[in-house]
């Protein structure tokens, strides 16, 4: 089957294109990319694409499903179906349903109704690293490794530094993807933005940044100590980003990212009082979002 997508938006990082341009498909491979096709095979079938993008799959390294245990909000059929209508091919699941992916069994049921997804966005899994993401009890970790786990997450904050060394510990020679979200939630409080004039301006209470910032330079020091790979997860502050800059520097294995609610608003767009923007780590200042 031939397929004309006329002016469509082209979108590639790794080429760096962004244009638009008509493609022309056939049986699914990619024929031609011109600024404008003029001839084609008469079984073609063409489309205006003015408005809509084209490029490589998406991939959410940290999607929330509501399967097991809130399947009246969302089922795993539901997520891949969502997932699939807006561009995306991989997701990886985090293990903070009901029950947490804590266990293999656990992983073993998600990992069996995958299949029956098709056609659908790859699932990859996380594993917990405490049970029940309570951050109490180290889950088995080398059984999670060996049941097939993508890495391993809770996709809440650990506070308890104690558990974590011993987490990185017992991690390190699995080499399997380590994902964390620093937070203090001591410091946080009952924050509903980040702290700073616009908290003040707007009368909200205000979650200050040294709550993002004193727990990433506390696993800093752990991963220095230990070397164990950690990835980073919800980067919210500049001063978090100066730091994760200057571990990188120092030779430290350490990458990190953020949402992309943080790469396009700030505290500035508090200003509506939509509840909606009520976020974890909630939006950062001006100057955390151009960071």
């Amino acid at each position: 089957m031939n397929e004309l997508l006329q002016q469509v938006r082209l979108l590639d990082p790794l080429s760096g294109t962004d244009r638009v341009a008509d493609v022309l498909i056939a049986d699914g491979v990619i024929q031609a990319i011109e600024d404008k096709i003029y001839h084609w095979p008469e079984d073609t079938s063409v489309r205006d694409c003015w408005g809509l993008i084209l490029g490589p799959g998406l991939v959410d390294l940290y999607s929330h499903s509501g399967d097991p245990g809130f399947e009246e909000r969302e089922t795993l059929i539901s997520l891949s179906q969502a997932a699939a209508s807006g561009g995306f091919t991989r997701l990886a699941i985090l293990p903070d349903t009901a029950p947490a992916i804590d266990n293999p069994a656990a992983l073993a049921r998600l990992q069996k109704l995958h299949p029956s997804l098709s056609p659908a966005p790859i699932l990859h899994f996380w594993g917990a690293l405490t049970l029940g993401v309570k951050g109490e009890e180290m889950t088995e970790l080398a059984d999670l490794a060996s049941a097939g786990v993508v890495g391993f997450a809770d996709g809440q904050p650990l506070s308890n530094l104690a558990l974590l060394r011993r987490l990185l510990e017992y991690l390190q020679p699995w080499g399997k993807p380590v994902a964390l979200w620093c937070c203090d939630r001591q410091l946080t409080g009952n924050g509903v933005m980040r702290e700073g004039s616009h908290s003040i301006v707007y009368g909200l209470p205000g979650n200050p940044a040294i709550s993002e910032t004193s727990a990433i330079a506390a696993l800093l020091e752990m991963v220095e100590a230990i070397g164990t790979s950690v990835h980073i997860m919800r980067v919210s502050t500049s001063r978090g980003v100066e730091l994760i800059q200057q571990a990188k520097q120092r030779g430290l294995p350490i990458t990190a990212s953020t949402t992309w609610m943080h790469l396009l608003l700030d505290t500035e767009a508090a200003i509506s009082y939509n509840t909606s923007l009520n976020i974890e780590p909630p939006l950062g200042n001006p100057s955390d979002r151009v960071a």
